[in-house]
């Protein structure tokens, strides 16, 4: 349950999606290198699990890594992937204290052969953990998602494995990188910017969406409980008409 700084939510959300975004703006307001904004991102991080945790969620899915990050200044990417590196090595051991299971989706064909190693072992530690799922977007972006089902699909029905007039959402959805994971109740983003950046284009069809100005390394515990007692204020409809 929450420390006390919110009251519970009427609802907690089962799956929470965040967008990541601010930790290059964090540092250079302070004049400081924007690796060291991704670095106070990573200690945000572990506060926001831990919150997740505490409050019952179920999943947290974030947004760790676009496809479009690639063409960032190559020293930026370089340090962002030390970065991985080090978190992977350092954490698996008190995700597993904790009972946290870490996933990732994306395409992992373009990541150094050592981190996609590292993945893998992580995952494989940290696979009966049931507390709190987390999934890491790596290398992930939406459109690429969807067309890479869209490729499945095609290549099922060409062997006869599926018929075309079965394709339907639910198909799609089987073939996704998040395929057996809830679609985000709550999608948040930090920075105050109001885009969704090619992020869950389709499991967040009717996810409630929260736009924070916080930065990133900003977004600590007060932050996250302020969310999802926001979240449980809201009246979900899925397209119908309530009361």
């Amino acid at each position: 349950m929450p420390d006390g700084t919110a009251s519970p939510p009427i609802r907690t959300p089962r799956h929470v999606a965040i967008i990541m975004d601010g930790n290059g703006r964090w540092a250079a307001r302070r004049g400081l290198p924007r690796l060291e904004g991704h670095r106070r991102g990573v200690e945000a991080l572990r506060g926001v699990v831990e919150g997740c945790a505490d409050w019952g969620v179920q999943t947290l899915t974030l947004f760790a890594f676009s496809t479009e990050n690639w063409r960032r200044p190559a020293a930026e990417v370089h340090g962002l992937m030390t970065l991985f590196r080090r978190y992977l090595r350092r954490e698996a051991a008190e995700l597993v204290e904790k009972g946290v299971r870490l996933r990732f989706i994306g395409d992992r064909t373009r990541l150094a052969p050592d981190i996609v190693a590292l993945m893998a072992g992580v995952e494989r530690q940290t696979a009966q953990c049931d507390k709190l799922t987390v999934v890491l977007a790596v290398n992930y972006g939406g459109r690429a998602e969807i067309a890479a089902a869209a490729r499945r699909i095609a290549e099922d029905v060409a062997r006869g494995a599926l018929a075309p007039q079965d394709v339907d959402e639910a198909a799609i959805a089987a073939r996704l990188d998040t395929a057996g994971t809830p679609d985000p109740d709550l999608v948040i983003r930090t920075s105050g910017e109001h885009r969704i950046s090619n992020f869950l284009l389709w499991q967040s069809a009717y996810a409630e969406f929260l736009f924070s100005h916080d930065l990133w390394p900003d977004f600590d515990r007060a932050a996250l409980d302020c969310a999802l007692g926001a979240y449980g204020a809201r009246e979900r409809r899925f397209g119908a008409v309530v009361g």
